[in-house]
C-alpha cells in the first residue's frame, strides 16, 4: 500500500469520525441516521476506501457508542460484509450510479445485523428494530447517492487514493 493510500484513508477515517461525532445522538439508538454512512459509498470509486471506511468505523464505535463490545463486534461486521458485497457486484456492474443504488440496497438489508445487536443488547423487538435502523441507513444512503455522484464529478473519486 503506498503513502497516498494510506493517508487518503487516514482522511476518510478521520472525517467519518467526524461527522459522527456531530451527529452522535441520533446514530445510536434503533433509528439511526448516520450520516456518516454517507462515506460507505466511496467504496463504490475505489475499493482500496474500504480500509479508511472500517476504520472509521471501528474508531467511531470505539469511542462514542454506549455499547462499545457489541459495537465492534456487530457494526464493524455490518461494514465489512456490506462493503465486500458492494466490491464484488462491482464486477459485474459498470455503471456508476447503479452501483450506488445497490450499495445503497446492501447497507439497507444488512442492517438486519444490527438489528440483532440490538436485540441481543438491549432485547428490542427485531423485526421492528430491522425496519427502523434499515429505514434510517436508506434514507441517509439516498441522500447521499447524489451529494457523492456530484463530488466525484468535481473531484474523481477513482483516483483519489
Amino acid at each position: 500500500m503506498n503513502i497516498r493510500t494510506i493517508v487518503g484513508n487516514g482522511i476518510v477515517a478521520a472525517l467519518y469520525i467526524a461527522v459522527s461525532a456531530v451527529i452522535q445522538p441520533f446514530g445510536f439508538t434503533n433509528v439511526q441516521f448516520r450520516v456518516s454512512e454517507m462515506f460507505n459509498h466511496l467504496i463504490v470509486f475505489n475499493k482500496n476506501y474500504f480500509y479508511g471506511i472500517v476504520l472509521g468505523v471501528f474508531l467511531t464505535n470505539l469511542f462514542f457508542s454506549p455499547i462499545v463490545a457489541y459495537d465492534l463486534v456487530f457494526g464493524v461486521a455490518h461494514s465489512v460484509i456490506s462493503l465486500l458485497i458492494t466490491i464484488a457486484a462491482a464486477r459485474y456492474i459498470q455503471n456508476t450510479l447503479g452501483l450506488l443504488a445497490i450499495n445503497t440496497a446492501v447497507f439497507t438489508f444488512n442492517m438486519f445485523i444490527i438489528a440483532f445487536e440490538l436485540k441481543l443488547a438491549f432485547n428490542l423487538p427485531f423485526f421492528f428494530t430491522w425496519l427502523t435502523t434499515a429505514a434510517g441507513e436508506f434514507i441517509v444512503l439516498a441522500a447521499g447517492i447524489p451529494i457523492v455522484y456530484a463530488i466525484h464529478k468535481r473531484i474523481n473519486l477513482n483516483k483519489v487514493l
